[in-house]
């Protein structure tokens, strides 16, 4: 069973790391390709908690505001991490935005009042020189630049939302977490993007669906279902492949090779993601 359940961990992982590449085949906003990936996602997920008579009322009513809050961000979260591929490279959008850990190791001792681990100060100051690498120069003229600091900015509000999720998963499943988040994001970019609608083709519209039911919904979906079995460990650390996954299809799917230079910065900043997920608990902290 462990191996069923790690396969759809992996497929999982595959999925998310596929998502990226939308933001180069769907020739559309940024915005507008996040409503249609929330919009959509939401509505899968509301069957798969149907069928399976999930409990989807909350237990306070706070909780409703908090989950909501949490949509907006995941709303940003998702709006930076496709600009950032949008304006420069899969690979530079995908490699930014693996920075979240890092992010994790400051705000969980602000936001949770846990121990902060000296080791995280040793991690970001690695991970800014991988950053530096993956930035040809410090000019925001630069499409790379720009990318990479969309991709920053997905990576921290990514790491927001997850230090947030702790209180709530918790207590409630994740797909009852995630069904709430992407339907408060529905609701706040609609209103935005209503008049965008129409402009959508029925390809574009297609896609769009395919990225929220199949990348987002049912990814989502096999990496709880496979939870069941695997350790969240173990699967955290099989999460750390989702770059990889993704940058590997761009190059086979849309030609986009990387640069020597991107390749070495993304396997610096990759492999202080992985530290940061196996490292002990119990580093010396303060």
């Amino acid at each position: 069973m462990a191996q069923i359940g790690l396969v759809q961990i992996h497929g999982a992982v595959l999925l998310f790391g596929l998502a990226g590449l939308f933001a180069k085949v769907v020739p559309q906003p940024a915005l507008t390709i996040v409503l249609g990936r929330v919009f959509f996602a939401t509505l899968f997920l509301a069957m798969v908690l149907l069928i399976r008579r999930q409990r989807l009322r909350l237990d306070h009513g706070m909780d409703y505001l908090a989950l909501a809050a949490q949509g907006v961000i995941l709303a940003i979260h998702w709006w930076t991490f496709f600009k950032s591929i949008q304006v420069s490279t899969v690979a530079v959008g995908l490699i930014t935005f693996s920075t979240f850990p890092v992010f994790v190791t400051f705000l969980e001792p602000l936001l949770l009042k846990e121990r902060f681990r000296f080791s995280g100060v040793f991690i970001a100051m690695v991970t800014l020189g991988g950053v530096i690498l993956v930035i040809p120069e410090f000019v925001l003229g630069n499409r790379v630049t720009q990318g990479a600091l969309w991709g920053i900015a997905s990576g921290l509000t990514f790491a927001i939302l997850s230090v947030l999720n702790r209180k709530y998963v918790g207590t409630y499943s994740s797909l009852v977490v995630a069904f709430y988040q992407d339907a408060a994001a529905t609701l706040v970019l609609l209103p935005f993007l209503a008049g965008a609608l129409p402009a959508v083709s029925g390809r574009d519209l297609g896609l769009l669906v395919l990225l929220g039911v199949v990348f987002t919904g049912i990814a989502h979906s096999l990496f709880i279902q496979g939870l069941a079995t695997v350790r969240a460990h173990t699967a955290s650390i099989v999460a750390c492949l989702e770059p990889v996954y993704g940058i590997a299809a761009a190059g086979l799917l849309l030609g986009e090779i990387p640069s020597a230079r991107v390749l070495v910065g993304g396997a610096i900043i990759l492999g202080c993601t992985w530290y940061a997920t196996v490292a002990p608990a119990h580093d010396a902290s303060f």
